[in-house]
């Protein structure tokens, strides 16, 4: 069974917090590989903040450069907008992998908002991963009303593929404030000089190696 890790987002633009947050984990569980899913998109964010899917992938391939990291956008393919309903399709799918799901500290604070996110819970291993300025708000996150009881100890964490779920790890790394509002904020058109939004027709999808357009 091949150890993947699965890190959701929209990827806008992909940056070196991502790129740090897959390489400690991998490091932390133990990973063979981790997949970037480039969300089509967000339920819980504006469309219109949104640059086109291309631009982000391709984002997210530079970012990922020299790493085992697979870049894909599986949630297009296999039609799901929803985290839970993706991660039901690829444990299927790929049957020879065990899967962990990936997110930081952020994003745990607002899990609770996801649709069934006790169905996610229930579905993989969770490992978050901290980030500067929402460790505090994480732990007291409205999720963890619930998740607290499933907890695993972090010097456990290479034993995931053990785990009965719902199971969850909370991961200690080294912060990295990288942030993508911030990037968008210094570099609102970023995606227009982006070598995707030059030539799309030349990404392939890292599984399921199609070409994206």
């Amino acid at each position: 069974m091949t150890r993947t890790g699965l890190l959701g987002g929209s990827f806008n633009p992909a940056h070196r917090g991502h790129r740090q947050l897959s390489i400690h984990a991998a490091r932390l569980l133990g990973l063979d590989e981790v997949w970037w899913l480039v969300s089509p998109g967000n339920p819980l964010k504006d469309p219109a903040d949104l640059a086109p899917l291309h631009c982000r992938f391709a984002s997210a391939r530079r970012a990922a450069r020299g790493l085992p990291i697979r870049v894909t956008a599986i949630e297009r393919e296999v039609g799901t907008r929803y985290t839970v309903d993706t991660l039901r399709r690829v444990a299927r799918r790929f049957e020879e992998r065990q899967f962990v799901w990936l997110m930081g500290a952020d994003n745990l604070q607002q899990f609770h908002l996801w649709r069934d996110w006790r169905g996610i819970a229930r579905t993989v291993p969770i490992a978050v991963v901290g980030r500067p300025g929402y460790d505090g708000e994480a732990q007291a996150a409205v999720a963890m009303g619930w998740l607290r009881r499933f907890v695993r100890p972090a010097h456990q964490a290479r034993q995931w593929t053990e785990w009965r779920t719902p199971a969850l790890v909370l991961l200690k790394t080294p912060p990295d404030p990288t942030s993508a509002t911030l990037l968008r904020a210094a570099e609102p058109d970023w995606h227009l000089s982006s070598p995707g939004s030059l030539n799309p027709t030349a990404l392939r999808d890292g599984v399921t190696r199609r070409l994206l357009i």
